[in-house]
This record gives C-alpha cells, structure tokens and sequence, in this order.
C-alpha cells in the first residue's frame, strides 16, 4: 500500500472512533438528558405550586435533587433591610432540616450586604453572588482565596461536618433583580458517593432552575399581592359602608365569618341530603370573597334609612315636634279652663275636666313615645289608637288649624314592625340590586365567577317568595342558600343594631326554625347548622354572655337531629 493510501485509510479510523461515542460519554449523555427531563418536571411542578413556604421548600430540594448536593439553603433578599434571610435550610448527611415545612423555625440572624460603613461585602460567598449576580462555584472551601469560610469552619469544627464543594447561584426576577440566593453545598458522586466539585453541568442546570424558580416565586407573590390589594378594596369599600353606618359596618364583618362557619360545617358533613357538596381552597376564597360583598350596595342607601332607630326618625327624631304640639294642646286646654272658670258657677267641675284633659295627653304622648321606639308587632287597636290621636286638633306656628298628626307621621307610628315603612324597606331592599349590578359589571377571573350569585341570593327564599329575583330552592347554589342563613342569623343576634337588641340564642333559633318550616330558609342547611352546632361557636366568638342561654333543642321549631 502507498504512503497515501495508508494515510487515508488512518485518517477514516480516526474519524470512525471520532464519530462513535464511547459508553462514558453515552452514560453521560443519558445522564444530562434525565437531569434535563426532571428539571422541566420540576419547572411544571414549580408553576402548580400556590403556597409560598411549599414553592420554597420546592426549589431547594429540587436544586439538590439535580445536583446531587448533600445541604443546601434558599436565601431570599429584603431590599428596605439590604439583609439575605434564611428561608429553607437542608442537610441530609446531618439530618438537618429547618424552615418550609419542617416545623423547626430558623432562628439564625439575616446576613447583612453591607457593613456599617455602607461598603458591600465581598467576603462571603451568598453575598458575592447576591450583590455581584454572578454564580459561584468553588471546588473546595479550606483551599479557596478571596473569601471568609471562617464561619462554616467553625460549623465544620464542632458538627464534625467538611464544608466542601460550594454552589451559589442568585435569583433574577423578570426586572433582572436578584430576590435570592440558592447555595448549595457538597456535590456527591451518584456512583459512591463521594463529595466531588459542582461540575459545568451543575452549574448550568442549578442556573436554569434558579431562573424558572425566580419567576415562579415572582409570579406568585404577584399574585398575593393582587389578592391584598383586592381584599383591601373590599375593606375600602366596607370601610365606606362602616363610616356611614357603625351597625352596617358590623354586619359586614361577621356574616362572612358566619357564612365560612356554616359551609365549612356542610362540608364536614358525610351523611343526609348534602353529603356530596364538597369545597376545595379556591371554592373557599370565592365563598370568602362572595361574603366580603354580599352588602356592598349599601354604599348607596341612604344614611337616614340604615340607622334608622325610631319610627319618626328622618335626619332627627320627629317625636320631639310631638312634645311641643302636645304642651300646646296642653297650653289650649288650659286658656280654655281659665275662661271657663270666669263663666262658670262649678269652678270644681271645670277644674276636674281639666286635670282629666292634662292627664288624657300626657298618656297619648307616652304611647306615642312608645309607638315610635318600634318592636316585633303593632296590635291593631295600637294603630287605631294613634289614628284617634293624629285626629285632634291644634293650631301651628302660623295660626292654621289641623290634626295633630300628618299622613307621613301616622303612616310611620302605625309600622307593624321594625321601624321601617314600606318606602324606606323599599329603599333597603334595594341594597341588593345595586349589589348584584356592582357585582355583575366587574370582571371576574374563572375561579371568582360566581361572587355574583353567591352575594346576590341572601335575600331569596326557599318558596320563592324573596328579592330581587324571586329564586325557588333548586335555582339557587348551596353557597347562597348558606349565605342566607348567615345574613338571617347574624341579624337576629346582633347586639348594635339602633333599633334592637340582640337575641338570645333560643329567640334566635325558634324564629330561623320558623322560616324553615314557613319555606324561607333552606331545611338541609337549617339542620346542619343545629346538628353541628354552628350556632353555638358563632355565639362564642361574637355573642354577649347574657345572649348565650341554654338551649333546649326539643322546643326549637323544625328541629331534626336525625342525618
């Protein structure tokens, strides 16, 4: 063979044994391949987490997961403080395990950026790659230059430990800022577990991991935040609604309380009607927030119609212009008796009708005092009585002569119960529309679709027969139908409402047992509600103790202890 065919026939060899992998390098491929493919799992299971500590504790243990690191921590920076906070701490080797959901707080200092002199401190490895952004990967702590590991010695000296192989890569939000640290130490050999440097393909992969991790962390905290700062508006609005009205205010704040009370309880329940309603956490906010809303109409009622705490009260209290037209009429009759007297033979007889008359109207205007305070029910002959009265006659301030009572007076002394008339419930009523159209007119994400119809079905009854819409049993949700109760119960017992006071728990429950036979509440949820004893727990967080008597359930309407 010539000299040139023997170089070609070299020159194929070598790229033969160029072009075919050796088992090391096809063991290796294979290697980063399945590192690559649990690192995208990792960044799936990254994007599904909603729990900050979980999504933290995530991270750290899939960044040591895919490096094969023995200890790690995630580190997360506080800019006001310019500190790095110790989040999650792991050793395997040590069975260390802090911070997440270990339950074993971190009780170590924060470590400071920057001394007291403002200069940044290059001298620690976490540090250096919090403020600089750069990764650092050192072979061997005992023979690095250029930093303190004074520190991890002495942790090395009385652990027993050997601080090794050092990996610390920072964390970029999506504004290219660092938010943490992930610092990972001793790699380990998957063979035999020896501790060997982090290796460039480590590195490379810790990086892509602490970027995908930066961004869920961001995005989530994105989200709470956004979820503060709905809340808070929903605060802002109650806080408006409150500001108007102390009464509404508390009302506002218990009836969601109330509401996650009696669902919670419908979801413990296993047996009867309601056995397969469950609620996931998202099914709980929106309930939540559907509670936080349920009266934000309110915001448009009127000042004088909410607080209103007698039956003459407009802007003040009418029963005052009462007084006065009765001291004149009590005035009148007495320039009547002094004439009388000039003209009469039996001053004693004069003297008897006048006393009488005096005595006939101060008792009218005591039942007129009581007429207006308003209660359960107004006897009709109590309405007739005032009907009499609005019929005497008196002269006003410009000498015309009418009844002593005008339409609007009579029509509201006489309200059979409450202290409401039919115009200002109207007005009340309203509430709910204006509620349900604010509701209805905002922009809801899916898992909020239904605030709406959860806050605006309170005030719908089983049989049909409640507002705005008229809603039968089977067209309402359980989460509106529990709502109802709540918004029933919580009036009934409230203690600072101007026109009332709070029940007891058997005047509470006798009446809500009432409306469940008279259709007005749901049964299923009325039982529940008895037979868990929602009522009860409630009545402990926000019931005065002269309100919480004993309760003797075989004489409350309605009641079925059976499931």
């Amino acid at each position: 063979m010539s000299d040139e065919r023997l170089a070609v026939s070299r020159q194929l060899k070598s790229n033969q044994s160029y072009l075919l992998p050796t088992n090391a390098l096809m063991d290796s491929a294979n290697n980063l391949l399945l590192r690559l493919k649990e690192l995208n799992e990792i960044g799936i299971a990254l994007s599904q987490q909603r729990d900050i500590n979980s999504l933290l504790e995530t991270i750290l243990v899939a960044a040591k997961r895919i490096t094969n690191a023995d200890a790690g921590t995630l580190y997360l920076h506080e800019p006001e403080q310019q500190v790095l906070r110790f989040e999650i701490m792991r050793t395997d080797s040590l069975n260390i395990a802090m911070g997440g959901t270990s339950g074993v707080p971190i009780t170590f200092y924060p470590i400071h950026l920057y001394d007291k002199e403002g200069q940044p401190i290059h001298s620690m490895v976490v540090t250096h790659s919090a403020l600089s952004g750069d990764t650092v990967n050192i072979p061997d702590a005992y023979t690095a230059e250029g930093y303190d590991f004074s520190g991890t010695k002495k942790f090395d000296a009385k652990t027993g430990y050997r601080s090794q192989s050092f990996l610390a890569v920072p964390m970029r939000n999506h504004e290219d800022e660092v938010i943490g640290v992930l610092q990972l130490i001793n790699a380990q050999n998957r063979k035999n577990g020896a501790i060997v440097p982090f290796s460039k393909d480590d590195q490379q992969l810790l990086e892509s991991l602490a970027s995908q991790a930066a961004i869920a962390l961001t995005n989530r905290r994105l989200i709470e935040q956004l979820e503060e700062l709905f809340e808070s508006l929903i605060q802002l609005i109650n806080t408006a609604i409150d500001d108007k009205s102390p009464y509404t205010g508390g009302h506002c704040a218990r009836v969601p309380v109330l509401t996650m009370m009696i669902a919670e309880a419908v979801n413990r329940t296993e047996c009867g009607p309601l056995k397969d309603f469950v609620m996931s956490d998202k099914d709980r906010y929106e309930l939540k927030i559907a509670g936080l809303l349920h009266d934000c109409g309110k915001i448009t009622t009127p000042v004088h119609v909410v607080d209103k705490s007698t039956k003459l009260q407009t802007i003040f209290d009418r029963i005052h212009l009462l007084d006065t037209r009765f001291e004149v009429l009590k005035r009148d009759a007495e320039i009547e008796m002094l004439f009388r007297r000039q003209s009469s033979v039996d001053d004693t007889a004069v003297r008897a009708e006048f006393e009488a008359r005096i005595r006939q109207l101060d008792d009218d205007r005591e039942f007129l005092r009581h007429c207006n305070i308003g209660g359960e029910a107004m006897l009709e002959e109590a309405q007739q009585r005032v009907r009499r009265i609005a019929a005497y006659q008196w002269r006003d301030t410009e000498g015309k002569t009418g009844n002593f009572l005008n339409d609007d007076e009579v029509e509201n002394l006489t309200i059979r119960a409450g202290t409401l008339s039919a115009a200002e419930r109207e007005i009340i009523n309203h509430h709910i529309v204006v509620t349900i159209k604010m509701l209805e007119s905002l922009p809801w994400p899916r898992h909020l679709k239904k605030v709406p119809e959860y806050a605006g079905g309170h005030h719908e009854r089983m049989d049909g027969k409640g507002y705005p819409r008229g809603l039968t049993r089977d067209q309402m949700s359980v989460q509106a139908r529990v709502m109802g109760i709540a918004d029933i119960f919580e009036a009934l017992t409230a203690k600072d409402r101007p026109y009332k006071v709070g029940k007891t728990l058997t005047e509470s429950l006798t009446i809500l047992g009432k409306f469940k036979l008279g259709g007005h509440i749901d049964p299923d949820l009325f039982d529940i509600f008895i037979r868990e004893k929602v009522y009860l727990d409630y009545a402990r967080q926000f019931l005065a103790p002269e309100q919480i008597d004993e309760v003797d359930l075989s004489r409350i309407p309605g009641v079925n202890l059976e499931p």
